[in-house]
């Protein structure tokens, strides 16, 4: 009997042995892995690139001359001036990824708020009011109220500050870093053209009238976004931009207890997940000792993944059109894109396959987004602090 012990014994680990040699991988096949990844990413970066050149050398007329292809941007613009400039933007903004991972959302929705209005310019961190309090700057506006990355692409621009004086724009440091921030997030790279310049003027009333709102149905989200010169497909992959960060129940209380004046919640939404908003955003309301609201900092912020089935809303894929399906958008401006027969026929399309569609398509549009009415070569100014203009002497 004992013998028989011990020769199961042997067996038992002679089969453990094996099964972790074959579950071993040997170093050719490590090295077949890694070459397939690094085959992979460079692919996507030459896709990337061309999608670039494709969108920079378009335009409603067809072929345009060679001059005006790329808008007056350039690859590497800062090559020689300051060459470390995007390896500085990049090591910075990662530093501040590991300490907030979720400010790719409001990076993305800060360059978005900027290149809306006039164009990617940096307009919304300036402060062009020397000092009359009579004049409102764009950033006062109430869509641009609760933007987020100002202060970190305030950060990113001092360490550029320090190796390069007076040579990076503070539009171009918004665009490396939003770029940056969505590969962080595990988005798909897209090169960024340089060359921007910034503007000298704030523009509150455009940023008060013509940037998309939350409770937007969907006619003005796609007349808004026409006059942008974007699609509907364009539209509907730029908002796949809400499914990372957070958002706050303050954008979305009226469809839980009284949409539209009606004293009823939003139809539109899924009743189980109408349940799990209330549920979430139930202490968000809650006043300070003084009878204020509290402050927006403290109050109930929703990941798009809330309790779903699907990735949270931390990461970067196309969760956000599955949810769409369901009736599970978060904003109403998000649900809209259900209620029209072209748009939901695109939610559909990047929501049945594993997010490869979307990424694609988002970076062609984030391209043509970031070159929006850029202002280069003589025109705008490159500020020192993004909040300050320059004075002409």
């Amino acid at each position: 009997m004992a013998k028989l012990m011990k020769r199961k014994t042997k067996t038992l680990i002679f089969i453990f042995i094996i099964s972790v040699i074959l579950s071993l991988k040997f170093p050719s096949e490590i090295e077949d892995e890694r070459a397939k990844r690094e085959k992979l990413e460079k692919e996507e970066m030459k896709f990337s690139v061309f999608l670039q050149r494709e969108s920079a050398m378009s335009t409603q007329g067809g072929v345009i001359s060679s001059a005006d292809e790329l808008h007056g941007l350039e690859y590497d613009f800062y090559r020689q001036n300051c060459p470390q400039a995007e390896s500085i933007v990049r090591s910075t903004m990662a530093k501040i990824y590991s300490q907030q991972n979720d400010i790719s959302f409001g990076l993305l929705r800060l360059l978005f708020h900027d290149c809306f209005i006039k164009g990617c310019d940096a307009s919304v961190f300036l402060d062009d009011s020397n000092g009359n309090k009579n004049h409102s700057v764009e950033r006062q506006a109430t869509p641009n109220k609760t933007l987020r990355g100002i202060n970190e692409i305030d950060m990113i621009k001092e360490e550029l500050e320090n190796a390069c004086p007076g040579v990076v724009s503070c539009a171009d440091t918004l665009a490396l870093a939003t770029r940056d921030a969505v590969v962080l997030a595990g988005g798909p790279f897209y090169p960024i053209f340089t060359g921007r310049r910034d503007s000298t003027q704030s523009y509150f009333d455009e940023a008060m009238d013509e940037i998309p709102k939350p409770n937007d149905n969907i006619t003005q989200t796609l007349f808004l976004f026409s006059r942008r010169g974007f699609d509907e497909r364009e539209t509907v992959n730029l908002l796949g931009a809400h499914n990372v960060g957070k958002i706050s129940c303050d954008f979305i209380r009226d469809r839980l207890t009284n949409f539209s004046g009606t004293g009823q919640p939003d139809a539109s939404v899924d009743p189980n997940f109408l349940n799990e908003l209330r549920l979430a955003c139930q202490d968000s309301s809650s006043t300070d000792h003084d009878g204020t609201v509290a402050s927006m900092a403290s109050r109930a912020m929703i990941f798009q993944g809330l309790s779903s089935s699907v990735p949270s809303g931390a990461r970067f894929d196309n969760h956000y059109y599955q949810n769409l399906l369901k009736g599970r958008g978060l904003l109403f401006v998000d649900q809209q894109l259900m209620a029209d027969e072209n748009t939901a026929r695109f939610v559909a399309v990047y929501a049945s396959d594993d997010g490869t569609t979307f990424r694609r398509d988002f970076s062609r549009s984030m391209v043509k987004m970031s070159n929006l009415g850029v202002l280069t070569g003589t025109l705008g100014q490159v500020r020192n602090k993004c909040s300050f203009p320059i004075r002409q002497s």
